[in-house]
C-alpha cells in the first residue's frame, strides 16, 4: 500500500463508530470497568488497552496509528508538545553517569532547556557534535554513550546529516539513535528504513498544518516502545484527544500539502539565491547547502523551511525589512499554512563548530500563498533593508 493511503486510512474503523468517517473525539480521565476481573485484567493494561485517561483515548489511539504509519515505525506515542516529545524520548534512555551526543545544529530547547539545562542538573554529560560528521562519530563514542540525537535538516542553519552512517557507528556501540525528523513532515524521510530507533515530533508543525494545537508524536520500533511509553506514563504527559483529533484532520492531508509548500519553497528560494543582499542559501534542495547530495540520497522531497545568510546586513536593516512585511509574519513556530519570517543569530548556539557567516541570517517558512505575492512582499522588504543600511 502507497504511503498516501497509508496516511488516509490508518486509525480509522468506521464500522466500530457507527460508520462515521472520523474517529470521535474521546473526553476522558475515568475508564469504568463491570466486574473486579476486568479492572485486573491483563487486557486493560496502559499498552493494549484503556485503563486511565492519561494512558490515552481511542481518540489518541487513532492518532498515534497515523503517526505510526505516516514514519513507517511499529508504535507511536503522543505528547503535549513537541519539547515534550524530546524530553521523554531522552529521558526515557538516559540516566546519571550517562552520556549523549547530540548535534550541533539542533533546535535551541532541545540544547538549552533539555540537555544544558534539565539533563545536566540530573548527572547526564552532553557533547555536541559537528553535523557533518559522518561516520567520524566513532571517534566521540564513549563506553557510558547511550543516546546520539540527530536532527536533519539541522535547525536554523539546515545541513543535512549523513543519517545511515551515524546510526552505524551508534549501533556499533550500543548506543540508541533518537531523530527529530520534524522538517520532513514524515513524509520525506523514512527514520527506520535509514537506522533510526526512535524518532520525534513536533506534530504542531506539518502533522497538525493549520497552526492551531499543540502536539507531539513519538514513533518507535517494537522492541523499544515499552521503554518510552512507560517514561510518559511516569512523567505524566498526556496529549488532550481535541489536539490528537486536531492532529489526525492535519495528517489526512499532509500529502497534498507538503507538495504544495515544497513547490512554493523552491520557488521562494530560487529567487532569493540571485539577490545581491544574500550571501548563502541554506536549503537542503540546493548544492549550497552542507549536505545537499546526502539530501538528494536520503530524502524524497523538500518542506518550505529553510534560511539564508546575509551581506554585511546591520540589525537595524534586517528590523527595518521585517517589521513592515505584509504577509510573511513573525514567529517562532513554522509548518502552518502561512508564511514565516524570523532574523536568526546562529553563532549563539554553535560550540562543537564556529558559524562561518554574517550575522544576523533569515529562516524562512514558505506557506501556501501565492508565490508571486510572496515574492512581491519579500522584494518590498528588501527595498527596506537596503534603504536602512
Amino acid at each position: 500500500m502507497k504511503k498516501e493511503t497509508r496516511i488516509v486510512n490508518a486509525g480509522r474503523d468506521p464500522r466500530s463508530n457507527f460508520g462515521i468517517v472520523n474517529p470521535p473525539v474521546y473526553h476522558a480521565s475515568t475508564v469504568i470497568f463491570p466486574t473486579v476481573a476486568d479492572l485486573e485484567s491483563s487486557e486493560n493494561s496502559p499498552y493494549e488497552g484503556v485503563r486511565y485517561g492519561r494512558y490515552g483515548t481511542p481518540t489518541t489511539q487513532a492518532f498515534e496509528a497515523a503517526v505510526a504509519a505516516l514514519e513507517g515505525g511499529e508504535r507511536c506515542v503522543s505528547f503535549p508538545s513537541g519539547l515534550a516529545a524530546i524530553a521523554c524520548s531522552l529521558i526515557a534512555f538516559l540516566k546519571a553517569g550517562d552520556h549523549v551526543l547530540v548535534t550541533d545544529n539542533v533546535y535551541g530547547p532541545t540544547r538549552g532547556r533539555l540537555c544544558d539545562g534539565l539533563l545536566k542538573d540530573f548527572g547526564v554529560e552532553t557533547t555536541y557534535y559537528d553535523p557533518m560528521i559522518g561516520s567520524g562519530i566513532a571517534d566521540l563514542l564513549r563506553a557510558e554513550t547511550k543516546v546520539v540525537f540527530v536532527e536533519a535538516p539541522g535547525s536554523i542553519t539546515f545541513e543535512v546529516q549523513d543519517i545511515p552512517a551515524i546510526a552505524a557507528a551508534a549501533h556499533a556501540a550500543g548506543a540508541t539513535v533518537i531523530m527529530d525528523n520534524t522538517w520532513s513532515g514524515g513524509l520525506y524521510f523514512q527514520p527506520f528504513e535509514h537506522g533510526v530507533d526512535v524518532c520525534v515530533h513536533a506534530a504542531t508543525k506539518y502533522i497538525v498544518g493549520h497552526s492551531d494545537a499543540m502536539l507531539g508524536a513519538v514513533t518507535t520500533t517494537a522492541a523499544l516502545f515499552e521503554q518510552v511509553k512507560s517514561t510518559a506514563v511516569q512523567l505524566g504527559y498526556a496529549a488532550g484527544p481535541d489536539d490528537c483529533y486536531l492532529g489526525l484532520r492535519g495528517l489526512r492531508s499532509i500529502a497534498a500539502r507538503l507538495p504544495h509548500h515544497q513547490e512554493n519553497g523552491l520557488t521562494i528560494a530560487r529567487w532569493i539565491a540571485e539577490r545581491p543582499e544574500v550571501e548563502l542559501l541554506l536549503h537542503p534542495a540546493f548544492p549550497s547547502c552542507p549536505g545537499h547530495e546526502i539530501w538528494k540520497r536520503d530524502f524524497t522531497g523538500s518542506s518550505g523551511l529553510f534560511a539564508l545568510s546575509l551581506r554585511n546586513c546591520s540589525k537595524n536593516a534586517v528590523s527595518a525589512m521585517l517589521d513592515g512585511m505584509e504577509l510573511f509574519g513573525m514567529g517562532f513556530s513554522w509548518g502552518g499554512f502561512e508564511s514565516l519570517i524570523v532574523p536568526t543569530y546562529p553563532s549563539r548556539s554553535r560550540t562543537a563548530t564556529p558559524w562561518p557567516h554574517a550575522e544576523p541570517g533569515l529562516r524562512i517558512h514558505v506557506g501556501l500563498e501565492h508565490p508571486d505575492d510572496l515574492i512581491a512582499d519579500l522584494d518590498k522588504g528588501f527595498a527596506r533593508m537596503n534603504r536602512a543600511a
